[in-house]
């Protein structure tokens, strides 16, 4: 049996879409009991094994705490926190999620290893664009680009002597090329697409959200609260819906973030605004997607997007940033409107053309959902089993 270990500086508990992949992944390989054995060593505040079957077991390892009151990362950096665990489980495939510093540590580890593991990696964040670039593109341009050069050298040198990069954008993969990284192997992820479904609508709610008005837009907003996934080009196009269609959609955010007081502020001021808080539940997440007609997709930085493809599953119509995976997936499958401009006159625009016209609106939500039925988590781990049979021979 083959053991891939797996070692990611993104993973958090309470994280997003890095950890449903892991979540999934580790689900997955519990119940496929064959040829590959996976390790996940999970950062946590202490040391334990957990041998969850013959081809699954998460080490926790200690790891130290990243300061930041709204994120619970913890950070592997160190060589030697590594090298036991690929001695322990004798590892053929280390597969390393996180550019920063991680990747260079585990080829440091694997140094005077009589068997020497294959080195892959994934790229889950594009962060030359996402974190360096867009962030200092207001200060100045120039020092934007020059850092985003750097930050392209630096990826190249982390990822050096790695057999394969995972990417599961293609518009992200082209640019990766651009800038010099090798051996790129396009791997899209999954959704589930039997939770989300349009079958999950909950009619009562949708009759309470229009609240006796039958052509009230429902729209629904379940991403982190921050700057990065267009929260206040959302916010900021609201009063202009409003004041187009002289009817106030209802608009339902969820999760949190370190911008949730803007919503909050919102609520407070509009009628139709509502908060949910942070919704744990699946089930209930996949009503509230189901139930409401658009979803939007304003980040023009994901690399895959979860929730885009479980907006579509469900039946929304999308309303899709021009970049990265929004663009992408609503592009490739019809399944709403990507926004010419990311401006707040032009979400309005386009949600209030959709307005005019709720069949083609409907035939939007067909389409997406016919697209999103394409991505399968077992269909992505078979996929993900083909490359890392392709790294050993």
């Amino acid at each position: 049996m083959k053991v891939v270990l797996d070692v990611n500086n993104f993973w958090s508990p309470s994280g997003g879409g890095v950890r449903h992949y892991h979540l999934q992944k580790m689900e997955y390989y519990q119940k496929k009991q064959d040829e590959f054995k996976l390790v996940f060593l999970m950062q946590d505040s202490y040391n334990k094994t957990e041998e969850i079957s013959p081809t699954l077991t998460i080490e926790h390892v200690k790891a130290f705490k990243v300061p930041g009151k709204w994120w619970e990362y913890r950070f592997i950096y160190n060589a030697g926190h590594i090298k036991p665990y690929i001695k322990k489980f004798n590892a053929d495939i280390i597969e390393v999620g996180s550019p920063y510093v991680l990747p260079a540590a585990v080829r440091r580890a694997c140094d005077g290893l009589e068997k020497k593991p294959v080195l892959a990696g994934f790229w889950h964040a594009d962060f030359p664009v996402t974190y360096i670039r867009r962030p200092f593109e207001n200060i100045n341009s120039f020092l934007a680009k020059r850092l985003e050069t750097l930050a392209w050298a630096y990826a190249r040198h982390e990822f050096k002597n790695y057999k394969g990069i995972q990417v599961s954008c293609k518009e992200v993969m082209q640019r990766m090329q651009n800038r010099g990284l090798q051996n790129l192997h396009w791997q899209p992820l999954g959704i589930d697409c039997e939770l989300f479904a349009p079958n999950r609508k909950d009619n009562s709610l949708a009759e309470e959200l229009k609240a006796k008005e039958p052509n009230r837009l429902t729209m629904f907003f379940p991403h982190r609260s921050c700057e990065e996934k267009g929260l206040s080009l959302l916010l900021n196009a609201y009063p202009i819906i409003c004041e187009k269609l002289g009817l106030e959609p209802k608009l339902v955010f969820a999760g949190t973030g370190n911008k949730i007081h803007l919503v909050k502020q919102a609520v407070k001021k509009y009628e139709h605004i509502e908060y949910l808080g942070f919704v744990k539940s699946k089930e209930e997440m996949a009503k509230w997607n189901a139930t409401c007609e658009i979803g939007f997709a304003l980040s023009g930085w994901e690399t895959f997007g979860f929730s885009i493809l479980e907006g579509m599953a469900s039946g929304q119509c999308l309303i899709g940033a021009n970049t990265g995976a929004a663009a992408e997936h609503v592009g490739e499958s019809g399944g709403g409107i990507i926004l010419q401009e990311m401006t707040p006159a032009a979400l309005a625009f386009a949600i209030c053309e959709i307005a005019k016209n709720r069949d083609e609106m409907r035939a939007m939500g067909a389409r997406g959902r016919a697209y999103a039925e394409r991505f399968s988590w077992n269909a992505c781990f078979e996929k993900q089993r083909e490359f890392y049979r392709g790294l050993l021979n």
